[in-house]
């Protein structure tokens, strides 16, 4: 296994793996469960090798973790940068990234196995780009205002910003990683003081996308993929979509309009879980907003695809039949679609 991490360069990420057990990678994230919304709350992926419990000897060598987070980590770092999107980085091989591998396989003409044979390694490998880059603080990270995000809808609604709860949060989104991961690759870092230069995964900088000709949603893989003229998959994303009770509008529809950092005008009579004496009510725009910063309107009434103030549940709950992706899933979706794409939401 080569060229897992640049650590000639980036001496800190071998420190910051040696500083604390990877089992800190599982915390959880503060905000509200996405109000489109998470009906189900199934556990933190288990990394492979790593045993539920840690109980003695069922855990396999520190060294062996090491390695796997590595390797995890680079994969995901490089199926972001091809727009392949294995969901919040966070170094753990769990459905979001089984999918993406998968379909990188498909692309590149190997046995779709969804798992990273050597075959696999070898072709993410081709591209050399380090999986972690330094990144200085800067005063946009830590200006906030940040604040707790409640989880009423009618408490929401007095908030005039849905911003992040936290910088650490911010850096994130920023960076498509786990806050967890973020702190956990920089032990002792101030990450409210501007000009602290930190280590993050280099998702930035790859190839840009060029405007999708038609949008593919499946219920089964739970997936959103764009596709080309020419019927190629170009990326494709982890999306919760739908429910037992709201469940995904199967069939051909079209994009409506898109609408950056949207507000989100609430109506209880929509909603079969709706709080008991909830009344309309708009919330403010901001990344903790219900759909995050992009709502991509359908044609079908009431529906749409859109972002997540909880990225780390993407593709493991369900919705209330919305297409939900990660908030800069989401972003990178609105910047390259419009009104009239066409949109095929199948099983």
């Amino acid at each position: 296994m080569k060229n897992i991490v640049n650590k000639l360069a980036l001496p800190a990420f071998a420190a910051a793996l040696a500083a604390a057990p990877l089992a800190a990678l599982d915390g959880s994230r503060s905000g509200p469960a996405c109000t489109a919304g998470s009906t189900t709350n199934p556990g933190a992926a288990q990394q492979p090798g790593l045993a539920a419990n840690g109980a003695p000897g069922q855990a396999v060598s520190s060294e062996q973790e090491r390695a796997e987070f590595e390797r995890n980590l680079r994969a995901q770092v490089l199926l972001d940068r091809m727009h392949l999107s294995p969901g919040e980085i966070d170094g753990a091989y769990g459905s979001n990234m089984r999918q993406a591998v998968t379909t990188f396989q498909q692309q590149r003409n190997l046995p779709a196995t969804g798992k990273l044979d050597d075959a696999t390694w070898n072709a993410l490998n081709q591209d050399t780009t380090p999986t972690l880059v330094n990144y200085v603080l800067a005063a946009e990270d830590v200006a906030g205002p940040f604040q707790p995000i409640p989880e009423d809808m009618m408490d929401k609604a007095k908030l005039q910003k849905m911003g992040y709860a936290s910088p650490l949060e911010g850096l994130g989104e920023k960076f498509h990683a786990s806050p967890d991961l973020i702190a956990r690759l920089n032990p002792g870092k101030n990450f409210s003081r501007a000009g602290e230069q930190i280590v993050v995964p280099s998702v930035h900088g790859g190839q840009p996308l060029a405007p999708a000709a038609k949008v593919v949603v499946s219920d089964s893989r739970k997936v959103l993929m764009l596709f080309d003229a020419a019927e190629r998959v170009i990326a494709q994303y982890p999306a919760s979509t739908g429910s037992e009770h709201d469940p995904l509008p199967i069939g051909s529809w079209k994009i409506e309009g898109v609408h950056p950092n949207p507000t989100y005008h609430y109506n209880p009579k929509l909603f079969w879980d709706a709080e008991p004496g909830d009344k309309k009510a708009t919330i403010a725009a901001g990344p903790n907003n219900p759909v995050g910063v992009a709502w991509i309107d359908l044609s079908k009434p009431h529906y749409g695809i859109h972002g997540t103030p909880v990225p780390k549940f993407i593709g493991k709950t369900e919705s209330h039949g919305c297409i939900r992706l990660t908030n800069w899933s989401a972003a990178e979706v609105a910047s390259v679609v419009a009104a009239g794409t066409p949109v095929v939401l199948q099983d």
